[in-house]
């Protein structure tokens, strides 16, 4: 495939394409977030997902996120610290098809409603994002939430993904995130048991290899563990894949993107 075809690019509606990515926290002026730079724009302006949950966002780097996503793309979401700075889970979206209804954000500890708070032997905060849209298209109403869970403890890793599950509502949701843990691990599970299926598994198609998403400085590894997820509930999976094409010659970001076609059950354009 071409190095400027999208792997799946704009979709039409009611379908929705979903994407997150762990974009690599870096300094603004830094060298290495220059090189990739470029990468993250192009590879943006290509897919142009209809939801982009996003981890380890600065806020100069949702800048470009977002203008590389286009004119119609808003975004909201804070740094993860107690004044609001430091990195962050953003959540964008194309508000030509998709109306924001409401948002919030909690920490992923024991005392939630305290921004900065820890639990659970985590070095640093972890955050969910959560933001309720109406579909523009087809009048339904859906949630997505966004996340990154702990590296370190899997107690926190556990711990929060219960917090998820609970913040999630009755309704059609999204969950993005890079969850350090792979599709069998305990927080995944306990999604999988509270209705939130991988949606890699429900994907009537596969676009790529199931790669590892954690790539870092090497070639991606077929077979390796997806980290970095999309899990759903009351959507069909239409197609699933996983960018692991370099992108003007680099990479964006340590991670890979992984994207998703969904379709609520039931809506119709």
């Amino acid at each position: 495939m071409p190095d400027n075809d999208a792997l799946i690019g704009p979709v039409p509606a009611p379908q929705l394409s979903v994407m997150t990515f762990n974009v690599l926290r870096a300094r603004k002026g830094s060298a290495g977030w220059l090189r990739r730079r470029d990468s993250m724009r192009a590879l943006l302006r290509r897919e142009q997902p209809t939801i982009l949950g996003a981890q380890e966002v600065l806020p100069h780097q949702a800048d470009v996120v977002r203008d590389a996503l286009g004119a119609s793309y808003r975004f909201v979401g804070r740094g993860r610290d107690a004044d609001g700075g430091g990195e962050g889970c953003p959540v964008f979206w194309d508000d030509a098809r998709l109306e924001l209804v409401d948002w919030d954000q909690r920490a992923l500890s024991a005392r939630p409603d305290v921004a900065g708070s820890r639990s659970w032997g985590t070095l640093f905060p972890r955050i969910l994002t959560r933001v309720q849209f109406t579909d523009r298209a087809t009048g339904a109403r859906l949630l997505m939430i966004n996340t990154h869970l702990d590296v370190l403890s899997p107690l926190a890793r556990a711990r929060s993904a219960a917090i998820l599950a609970d913040n999630a509502g009755d309704g059609a949701a999204l969950i993005t995130g890079d969850f350090n843990a792979g599709p069998e691990s305990a927080p995944r599970r306990r999604l999988d048991a509270a209705g939130f299926a991988d949606t890699w598994a429900l994907a009537s198609t596969h676009l790529t290899r199931e790669w590892g998403t954690y790539a870092s400085r090497r070639r991606p590894r077929s077979g390796g563990t997806r980290i970095d997820a999309i899990h759903a509930r009351g959507f069909d999976v239409v197609s699933a894949g996983i960018g692991a094409r370099p992108v003007r010659g680099g990479r964006a970001s340590d991670h890979l993107p992984v994207q998703v076609v969904v379709r609520m059950r039931g809506a119709v354009a």
